[in-house]
């Protein structure tokens, strides 16, 4: 094995029977996995998230929290209106999934055996928030039409009949710019988001290990399975909370007229003025825990299943000092 692969291969990552290559392949696999569980998670958690977009949108009408917000939704319009944007939801966030988890392996990957195995373990930190922030603002790229139809046709049940009837309907009404209307909120969301997820998961999974003294490799596949499960639940809480105050903007600014007329940057300031500070940042933060703490230890569960299924050892740093 020459000089360049073997940090990676050998001392940074857990030994892997299989002998993993960190290749196109396994970059494939890894943005399956992040599609699969991705959409899947978001789907499951479509209800939640309805109730926690009207609450957001008309907090004074769904003012009763998680639990009197389903009631009322489904007093008035039904229990499938529980399920609305889910196609929307479903597909953005196959997407998104494909392009922040596999991007999120390729970038960390290719900074760890640039650095070579001493420095990685020092950066780490730095490694998962480079790569996090790269990977995410790719995939919102993707992600923000979709996203975009999806808010609307939640504030607005009669809007679409569909994913396909809302972005015909949205592309016709508004153009290209009204599918991107929400992409620097859905950026300051998505970005801090998705940076604290994988650096809180991160190390969360690294005390958890160093707190059993033993290594991923040294693990049964259940025990790595419920560490991904924890450490997925606290970095869930911790990215919701960071990223509640844009995604309250980023609901708000897509239903039809709010802010105003005028720039991206004066609808939002008017959104935040508006609705201010305090409430910006807690109203629907508790549902959005919920919804984001479930969501987010599925994701990390379900990834590593599919993974493994896939025939893929997941990459992993290792103490060098330690290997």
């Amino acid at each position: 094995m020459s000089h360049s692969t073997k940090p990676v291969g050998a001392v940074l990552l857990a030994p892997s029977p299989a002998g993993t290559k960190y290749d196109f392949m396994y970059y494939l696999k890894g943005a399956a996995a992040g599609g699969i569980c991705c959409s899947i998670t978001h789907g499951a958690l479509t209800p939640v998230d309805v109730v926690k977009t009207r609450v957001q949108l008309d907090s004074a009408k769904y003012n009763k929290g998680l639990v009197g917000g389903f009631r009322t939704i489904i007093a008035e319009e039904g229990a499938m209106a529980l399920t609305t944007g889910l196609g929307a939801t479903a597909a953005g966030y196959f997407i998104q999934g494909w392009f922040k988890f596999g991007g999120v392996e390729f970038f960390k990957i290719n900074a760890a055996t640039r650095m070579g195995p001493e420095k990685a373990w020092e950066n780490k930190t730095s490694i998962y928030l480079a790569s996090a922030a790269c990977a995410e603002f790719i995939a919102d790229l993707f992600l923000c039409p979709l996203e975009a139809v999806r808010i609307r046709s939640v504030s607005d049940p009669e809007f679409c009949d569909g994913l396909a009837d809302g972005f015909s309907k949205m592309a016709k009404a508004e153009g290209i710019g009204g599918f991107y209307a929400g992409l620097l909120p859905i950026l300051a969301k998505q970005i801090p988001y998705t940076c604290a997820k994988f650096v809180v998961q991160g190390s969360a999974a690294d005390s958890i290990y160093a707190s059993m003294g033993k290594k991923p490799s040294e693990c049964g596949s259940g025990t790595n399975l419920s560490i991904s499960l924890l450490s997925g639940v606290i970095a869930g809480v911790a990215s919701a909370i960071i990223s509640h105050p844009a995604d309250t903007l980023l609901s708000k600014v897509n239903k039809a007229g709010a802010g105003g007329d005028g720039p991206m940057m004066t609808r939002l300031a008017n959104i935040a003025k508006e609705i201010g500070f305090y409430k910006l940042c807690t109203v629907g933060l508790a549902p959005r825990c919920v919804m984001i703490g479930t969501l987010t230890a599925g994701q990390f569960g379900i990834f590593d299943t599919v993974m493994g299924a896939l025939g893929a050892s997941k990459f992993h740093f290792v103490n060098p000092n330690e290997a």
